[in-house]
């Protein structure tokens, strides 16, 4: 008898129902025009890939590429980028060997290949086939998982496959969703039994200081428990165990405790490095967490896995690419004052060029996997349950949808989270009744939704439901009350944020060219080192903050296009530097000269920023009065 799979809280919607709007569209397009739209025609692990019947890299660049480009290039309705999408998986899926082997190596080199980039390609096939429905995808995955069964028998998981098992998981899943065979689930269980248990990894946390200057380790490499964070939405479908998901609960807070950051994000510059305001977290990580938060949203229904998203979202993901997307960072600070080569980085394994805005800073790995940040995301703010639409972020985006079997159209439309309000409106052909749920973020002093002369304060259990038979067009207009709030930092440093962004202290900028006789650094996709024009050495003052804000731009996740900033009491504090890079805390916690209204920029719109500063003035509950 075959298992009856735990149905997650919430699915996806299919992804061509997806239709993003608004400045999200527009920073789809931004991506389109920059990097992810044009690796292949220069980069040569993409351009001339083994994975296409190329010499270059044959492992994970192309599948983690394709991972952003795919969905970027339906989104978008670009029949331009769906046809070079297309080139790939058509070489890809004709390569198949007859006995399913679907990686780009000889029969000689199968037992020393890592089939983390199987997990990688299957992953990327399942999400293919969302979009586009090809009915090859389905027999070619079936015959892959098949040839994985007899060859892992043999050849043991280790390596990256053994630590990232999990990935495998998503498109075993899928199949048996289409394919209910046993020994489908018996693979499952096969390879998490190979697999690295992260389970024992946090039963006895052992990396709560920062690893040792070189020291690497894949039970502490952040990509991988970024990555990991998702097993409990995929194990949960077997178990229908809700414990799962306090397990990863337990993890989060273990990693927020002893390495979070103010973005959500936790600091791992390879490997897990610490709270302090200059260590660097990598880009991968980010985008691989903001991965897992989506499995989990929609598989636990917990509203705090879409408020971290969003916090992902709004300011680790954009502040570590640039504004066009046509250079990125390896590792991206908190407290980062200049982007440059370092002869001393303070990062635990990475060189002194991780934080250039390039091509390839330090390694490729992230050059070839940024790509599916803002795709994904953008699949992931609506969700759809039994008979019901869960607006799970305000970002602007449209769904199709049919929640009781009536074409329903859900529009999110507006300017969040740059301005905490949006508008949802519900168009239908003929009456319908289903019920729509509004997330209350975490964050909100108060929450209300309007509806023509009635209005509603949002309380209670997150997500709010209305249900009611809905004709015609209906708009609804949700607003969240946020004011700015100081968070508490070690050492006695303080942030700022207001609603899902987080604020830095606006630096000015001075981009320099570097490394210009490298091949493959031409412009627009070339190296940079940024240097700051103004000073970044202050400390918050008492005094009232100001929230300013300015039309929604071309390009608003950027310095200049800044949406909305904040105007901060400051005032000038001594502060070491060396190498670019800030001391971790300021020599003194004494102004040096009197106070000035600084901007605060959103963390997401900054290449350079301090977020992390001192309280030099405080009110009763020790944060600026």
């Amino acid at each position: 008898m075959n298992q009856k799979f735990a149905q997650p809280a919430y699915r996806f919607f299919p992804a061509g129902d997806i239709h993003p709007s608004g400045w999200l569209r527009r920073q789809l397009e931004i991506q389109a025009e920059g990097l992810s739209g044009h690796l292949d025609e220069f980069w040569p692990d993409i351009r001339d890939s083994q994975w296409i019947g190329g010499s270059c890299e044959g492992w994970e660049r192309v599948p983690y590429w394709l991972d952003g480009f795919i969905p970027l290039a339906w989104l978008l309705e670009r029949d331009d980028l769906k046809q070079r999408a297309q080139k790939y998986v058509d070489a890809i899926l004709s390569r198949q060997c007859a006995d399913g082997w679907l990686c780009p190596c000889s029969q000689e080199q199968r037992a020393d290949y890592d089939v983390w980039a199987l997990f990688l390609i299957l992953k990327v096939l399942v999400l293919y086939e969302d979009f586009t429905h090809d009915p090859r995808v389905e027999p070619a995955v079936y015959k892959a998982l098949q040839n994985l069964d007899r060859h892992i028998d043999s050849n043991t998981l280790n390596r990256w496959a053994q630590t990232r098992w999990f990935e495998c998981w998503i498109s075993i899943l899928w199949l048996y969703d289409r394919r209910p065979e046993e020994w489908l689930l018996r693979l499952a269980r096969k390879i998490k039994a190979q697999g690295l248990d992260y389970g024992a990894v946090f039963e006895d946390f052992l990396y709560r200081e920062p690893d040792p200057k070189g020291r690497w380790s894949q039970m502490s490499h952040g990509v991988n428990l970024a990555m990991m964070l998702k097993t409990a939405a995929l194990v949960f479908r077997l178990t229908g165990d809700p414990s799962e998901f306090a397990r990863t609960n337990r993890m989060l807070d273990l990693l927020d405790r002893f390495h979070g950051t103010v973005t959500g994000i936790f600091t791992a510059d390879e490997c897990l490095n610490g709270k302090s305001p200059i260590q660097g977290t990598e880009l991968c990580a980010v985008t691989e967490m903001m991965y897992s938060l989506e499995h989990l949203t929609a598989a636990s229904g917990d509203g705090a896995y879409a408020d971290r998203l969003e916090l992902l979202a709004f300011n680790a993901l954009p502040a570590t690419i640039s504004p066009d997307m046509w250079t990125h960072q390896y590792d991206q600070q908190v407290n980062q004052i200049a982007c440059v080569t370092m002869q001393n980085a303070p990062f635990g394994t990475n060189s002194g060029e991780s934080n250039l805005f390039g091509l390839e800073p330090n390694f490729g790995c992230c050059t070839a996997n940024m790509h599916q940040g803002w795709p994904k995301f953008a699949m992931s703010t609506m969700l759809r349950g039994d008979g019901s639409v869960f607006i799970a972020s305000y970002a602007p985006n449209r769904v199709t949808a049919s929640p009781e079997g009536v074409p329903v159209e859900i529009e999110v439309a507006g300017s969040y989270p740059f301005r905490l309000e949006a508008d949802i409106i519900v168009r239908v052909q003929k009456a319908a009744e289903f019920t729509l749920l509004l997330h209350i973020p975490g964050w909100a002093d108060s929450a209300r939704v309007t509806c023509g002369a009635e209005s509603l304060a949002m309380g209670g259990t997150s997500p709010f439901p209305i249900r009611r038979v809905w004709e015609k067009e209906t708009v609804l207009h949700v607003s969240f009350s946020a004011s700015p709030k100081f968070e508490g930092r070690p050492d006695g440093l303080a942030a700022l944020r207001r609603g899902p962004l987080v604020y830095a202290l606006e630096i000015g900028e001075r981009w320099e060219q570097v490394h210009t006789d490298v091949p493959g650094r031409e412009f627009p996709h070339c190296d940079y080192e940024i240097h700051p024009t103004t000073p970044w050495a202050y400390g918050f003052a008492a005094g009232a903050i100001r929230v300013e804000e300015t039309p929604v731009g071309d390009c608003p996740f950027s310095p200049q296009g800044a949406p909305v900033s904040l105007l901060v009491p400051c005032a000038p504090v001594q502060w070491e530097s060396a190498d670019g890079c800030a001391a971790p805390l300021p020599v003194s916690r004494t102004a040096t000269g009197a106070v000035e209204e600084k901007r605060f920029l959103p963390f997401g719109c900054t290449n350079l920023r301090m977020t992390e500063l001192p309280v030099l003035s405080t009110g009763t509950d020790g944060f600026p009065g």
